[in-house]
């Protein structure tokens, strides 16, 4: 996991008649074409086949038409409308239908190519009808991402636009290379509230991530509800990092988070990691400590450092009391035991440790999912076990012994998609235990053949975590996530075939318009060819009245923005969101330039 401060649009493109390969078309293609909707799309789709002269319009008396007797193509419907009725103003009904309609936006669960199975779909544009067909639900949500970054980047926003809200004529097929594609986030070095998590779930469907690793216990805090063992959150979740005052999560409120992940067809899947990176469990109960007493609570970053008492029989009523109440309550098929860094737990102890926890994993139901270290025990656990990699290294031999069994990977090799890592020397957050992460190299690695002994065929899926040390409102989380996030999500759904970083960086430059309008505090990495913007004026003078827009603890500023505020003018040292000006601050974003 961390040693952290221990230490083609297509494959093909069919253009005028002309079939080009994706990276061709990219390194041909003017400026402005690069940018239009259709060679702009996160991840790419497998297939894209645009059509010449054709585009649809939504318009006022737009309806939205969902396969009849279906609640799932409805709910999908409801989600779609619920974005475009902010920043339209239309009312965009919605309606079941038979057959094949010929107006409006049609979510169909018939007629999908057999090929793109549960989770892809078929989208086709026309003059007057957008019709998404998939097999499965999942599918339909998925057309629907596509369909979002079709559309002009205000149809993001959250207040009426006046269009117009075209949408290119297209047929494209599209399905993930693997059906697993991971976010994960840390709540226990930092506690995030429930808004926060959701609006990075938000985020996260829009890239066509379907699962959210959910990091919910660790030596900083214990953030879910156990009513078996209540001093967890009364005790153990009363700090966090840096000594704030911490918090937990109800299980109302994480089954509230579950049913909106579940919405946007995302599956969610609880950590609590063990043995070690337990202090604040060992904190908030003595007797799970061998000494039988209770350490104090820990704000620091260190790790490595604590374990539960492996020769205690109260240790397994203790985990499988967990394990049972938290697995009530998530629906996924899998439970995350972490497992990794327990360096104060001796190799014997950890392998007696999992050999009597990983059954209980299955007795209420669930999965195992671990950090990779967890495959070292003996006997070997499960094939249907899935070791997370978050080493930096290519070689692994108990994680390839594992594949070589018939079992499956998850990676997440930290210095690649590790999102919590800086960006360069100079990224005011952020870990680089594992070096630092441009957009760049988490883009240009290769999962099917990444981890020697692990072919395509064994890789379950990748990851990005994002581990909240420094990290502790939601514009830090997304300025680690963006622009990194969608790298690491179109590896996990593009083929192997369009892998090219000349042509992503274009089409993730063409996101960013739209994460401006999304208010997504994003990091504006020199790698990418952003489009130039017209933000008023920055200047400033000295004396008089600033000619710089006045500050505002809403927007979003990055280096050399220039605001005023009271009767002085500042100029941003880096991203800055709710800083205020004369504060010390966080960071001390703000450069005073003088009175104006």
């Amino acid at each position: 996991m961390r040693s952290r401060l221990a230490g083609g649009l297509a494959a093909l493109v069919v253009l005028g008649g002309a079939t080009l390969g994706w990276a061709s078309a990219q390194r041909d293609a003017a400026a402005e074409e690069a940018a239009s909707p259709l060679q702009s799309i996160v991840p790419v789709p497998a297939s894209v086949t645009p059509a010449a002269g054709v585009t649809f319009t939504l318009g006022a008396g737009t309806r939205i038409q969902t396969q009849a007797g279906s609640a799932e193509a409805t709910q999908v419907a409801d989600y779609l409308a619920s974005i475009l009725r902010r920043s339209t103003g239309y009312p965009l009904p919605i309606t079941p239908v038979s057959g094949n309609p010929a107006d409006g936006i049609a979510l169909l669960l018939s007629g999908a190519p057999a090929s793109v199975g549960e989770q892809g779909y078929q989208l086709d544009v026309a003059a007057g009808v957008v019709t998404v067909r998939a097999n499965k639900a999942a599918g339909l949500f998925a057309g629907v991402q596509t369909l979002r970054q079709l559309l002009p980047a205000a149809i993001e926003s959250g207040s009426v636009k006046p269009g117009p809200w075209t949408v290119p004529g297209a047929k494209i097929v599209d399905q993930p290379r693997f059906g697993y594609r991971g976010a994960h986030l840390d709540s226990a070095r930092h506690f995030f509230t429930v808004d926060t998590v959701k609006r990075y779930i938000d985020q996260l469907a829009l890239y066509k991530i379907n699962n959210f690793h959910w990091h919910l216990t660790d030596d900083q805090g214990w953030r879910i509800q156990i009513d078996s063992w209540p001093n967890l959150t009364k005790h153990g979740a009363s700090t966090q990092v840096g000594g704030g005052p911490g918090g937990f999560y109800t299980k109302a409120q994480y089954a509230d988070v579950i049913n909106y992940a579940k919405a946007r067809h995302i599956t969610v899947i609880p950590e609590v990691d063990i043995p070690g990176h337990t202090n604040a469990a060992l904190s908030s109960y003595a007797e799970l400590n061998c000494n039988g007493v209770a350490p104090p609570l820990r704000t620091d970053t260190e790790v490595g450092y604590s374990s539960l008492c492996i020769g205690k029989d109260i240790t397994y009523k203790f985990v499988e009391d967990v394990i049972r109440e938290l697995a009530a309550i998530t629906p996924g098929e899998y439970f995350h035991l972490g497992g990794d860094e327990a360096h104060a737990t001796s190799d014997a102890d950890y392998n007696t440790f999992m050999q009597k926890v990983m059954p209980l994993v299955g007795k209420y139901g669930k999965k195992i999912l671990g950090w990779h270290e967890f495959v070292k025990v003996n006997p070997a656990p499960p094939v249907s076990a899935i070791p997370q990699f978050w080493g930096t290294t290519t070689t692994d031999n108990n994680v390839a012994a594992h594949a070589a069994r018939g079992g499956k990977v998850l990676l997440s090799p930290a210095n690649k998609a590790y999102l919590d890592m800086k960006y360069n020397a100079s990224t005011p957050l952020g870990l680089s235990w594992a070096g630092f992460i441009e957009v760049q190299d988490a883009y240009n690695w290769n999962p099917g053949g990444y981890l020697n002994g692990v072919n395509e065929s064994a890789v379950f899926g990748v990851e990005a975590p994002l581990w909240s040390e420094t990290l502790v409102k939601t514009a830090d989380i997304e300025f680690m996530a963006f622009p990194r996030l969608p790298a690491i999500a179109e590896l996990g759904w593009s083929p192997r075939s369009t892998h090219n970083w000349d042509a992503f960086k274009q089409r993730l430059a063409a996101q960013g318009p739209r994460w401006g309008v999304m208010g997504i505090n994003y990091y504006k990495s020199p790698q990418v060819p952003w489009p130039s913007t017209n933000p008023t004026s920055t200047t400033t003078t000295s004396g008089g009245s600033c000619s710089a827009p006045a500050w505002k603890s809403t927007e979003t500023y990055v280096k050399d923005n220039s605001v005023s505020h009271k009767g002085k003018s500042w100029t941003a040292r880096w991203w800055t969101r709710g800083e205020e000006p004369g504060t010390t601050g966080q960071w001390g974003v703000w450069k005073d330039n003088g009175a104006c």
